[in-house]
């Protein structure tokens, strides 16, 4: 078995110490050294090619973020930013520079508490490990598009019959590389087209709502962090709290959003199956699924249920996705409709709105 070489960047000892001993249990992983700031660790970088870096962001010397654009520029590597809950702003800007992915660590710096990110960052790790080095594409680049009370009753249920119509909803899916590619796919529009957007991207709890607001900040759309009872409507993004799963039911006529906890043992929340599953019944063919890069096969049978209402499911193309594991999954169920690269989805779905 051919291990990933992980070099471990943080300015803590005690993290440092910490992460070697919850990552030197992986099989899978060879920890080749750590760093102590960014100096050290873009000097190791160099030195002992990792297939993957994690890195703190606040540290002396040269800190996280001078160190990743220098790597993404010099070298690019995959790497992991390990930060504290507390800096939902810093982690969403070290993706946008070409970091993968993230794992919250407790804001206490020397605590016990440390080994709560264990189960969250060996399971990244190891669907890492398992997807390859080779698959990540450490490219994205970012632009900025334009700046821009409902009933909780309980009614019976509806179903959409399956019939072809014009969309009234797209809901997306995506994991590694995720938030970059929704900041990118809701800037790309000039107006906002005449559907309603539902998103359930793979995020710990405590971060979805900053994700919401700066998604909001950089498109034409109304983007929130989606709350129990909320209406379904035409311009507006809903994203799935982290953490948890999101249902969208047909009540009276109207598509409103359902907030739930997941089942135990679910690996990855919030769930794209389970947003997909509830979208097909709730909108039928009137209903485009997206999934976009990410690990794993989350969305591969809510991909087969959207198609089997007569919707629509667009896979992103390998080209342009960070890691091509989610839409490859989609794609091999035979159920997708199309493949495009992150820069024509925009062109896409508003054809089909038109």
């Amino acid at each position: 078995m051919t291990k990933i070489k992980v070099l471990v960047v943080d300015d803590s000892a005690f993290n440092r110490v910490s992460i070697g001993k919850m990552l030197e249990n992986i099989p899978e992983v060879e920890i080749i050294g750590y760093a102590a700031d960014g100096e050290i660790g873009l000097r190791k970088v160099l030195e002992l090619k990792p297939d993957l870096v994690t890195l703190d962001l606040e540290m002396p010397k040269m800190g996280g973020f001078s160190m990743l654009r220098l790597v993404m520029q010099s070298c690019p590597v995959p790497v992991l930013v390990i930060s504290s809950r507390s800096s939902e702003g810093d982690v969403f800007k070290a993706l946008e520079l070409g970091a993968i992915d993230f794992v919250a660590k407790p804001s206490r710096p020397i605590s016990s508490q440390f080994y709560s990110i264990k189960e969250d960052l060996e399971r990244k790790i190891i669907d890492f490990a398992r997807c390859g080095p080779a698959q990540f594409r450490l490219r994205r680049t970012l632009h900025a598009g334009p700046s821009s009370v409902v009933s909780k009753r309980s009614f019976v249920e509806e179903t959409r019959p399956v019939k072809p119509l014009k969309p009234l909803a797209v809901v997306i899916g995506s994991s590694t590389g995720g938030p970059p590619a929704l900041h990118q796919f809701f800037a790309d529009f000039t107006s906002p087209p005449n559907l309603s957007f539902a998103v359930a991207q793979h995020m710990p709890p405590g971060f979805t709502r900053s994700f919401a607001d700066r998604l909001n900040d950089h498109s034409v759309f109304k983007v929130t962090e989606a709350t129990n009872g909320d209406c379904m409507l035409p311009g507006h993004v809903y994203i799935c709290p982290g953490g948890r799963n999101m249902l969208l039911r047909r009540i009276n006529g109207e598509v409103k959003i359902q907030i739930v906890t997941p089942e135990n043992g679910q690996i990855y929340t919030p769930s794209v199956d389970v947003l997909f599953h509830s979208a097909a019944k709730a909108y039928g063919a009137e209903l485009i699924g997206m999934i976009l890069t990410g690990m794993g096969n989350d969305g591969a049978s809510g991909t087969r249920s959207i198609k089997e209402v007569g919707g629509q499911v667009i896979a992103e193309a390998e080209e342009s996705c960070v890691v091509y594991g989610m839409p490859k999954e989609a794609v091999a169920t035979g159920c997708v409709s199309q493949i495009v690269p992150l820069s024509g989805l925009r062109e896409g779905i508003q054809r089909r709105s038109e």
